[in-house]
């Protein structure tokens, strides 16, 4: 690189959650459709809508748990 010119860099940080259901099996195992029902209902009604609001990303479900990133990006100028 020549005097006077500069290199951009994007640095990325990151907060990533993990998060599963306690006792799902057991909940499962005694009310699968309503336990279905009242996670879905989580899920649209306060989870997903949070996640949104603070800029995260779900990157993957399973069937009781999350796996979300909660990025920022700042970009930096070298000299």
């Amino acid at each position: 690189m020549g005097s006077g010119q500069h290199q951009r860099v994007e640095r990325r940080l990151a907060a990533i959650l993990a998060a599963d259901v306690a006792g799902y099996s057991r909940l499962i195992e005694a009310d699968e459709e309503g336990t279905l029902g009242r996670l879905k209902a989580l899920r649209d009604d306060l989870i997903d809508p949070k996640i949104a609001g603070d800029r995260g990303r779900i990157v993957k479900t399973t069937g009781d748990g999350l796996l979300v990133e909660f990025a920022r990006v700042f970009s930096d100028q070298i000299a």
